[in-house]
């Protein structure tokens, strides 16, 4: 299984960026997935998941209310929309896969090679 990340770029505070996580194999809708970011200087953190079957959904605090995850297992993408886009969200996002079906904080296994989201102010 590979993760293909795109969407990233430079957008002004206020301003929004949909992400997409593309994947291979024939086995993204058994599995839950998430997007995780890591700004410089700092560790990698949770952003938000999904279940496999997008019936659930989790979201770090920092983000919630202001991003969506989302899927389309026909496709085997997975989806993040940013809104309302602050500088400190600021970071290169990653997209997983877990090794779960459910919306988790961990126990990720795959990881895409992440894409730069950098926010003005």
């Amino acid at each position: 299984v590979q993760l293909q990340a795109s969407g990233g770029g430079l957008v002004q505070a206020g301003g929004s960026l949909r992400l997409s996580c593309a994947a291979s194999g024939r086995t993204f809708s058994s599995y839950a997935m998430g997007w995780f970011r890591q700004a410089p200087g700092k560790e990698r953190e949770f952003v938000a998941a999904i279940s496999n079957g997008a019936t659930n959904t989790d979201y770090a605090d920092s983000v919630k209310g202001r991003f969506t995850i989302s899927r389309d297992n026909a496709k085997k993408t997975v989806y993040l929309q940013m809104n309302s886009l602050e500088p400190e969200d600021t970071a290169v996002y990653y997209c997983a896969r877990s090794r779960s079906r459910l919306a988790q904080r961990t126990n990720y296994d795959v990881w895409g090679q992440g894409t730069q989201v950098t926010v003005s102010s």
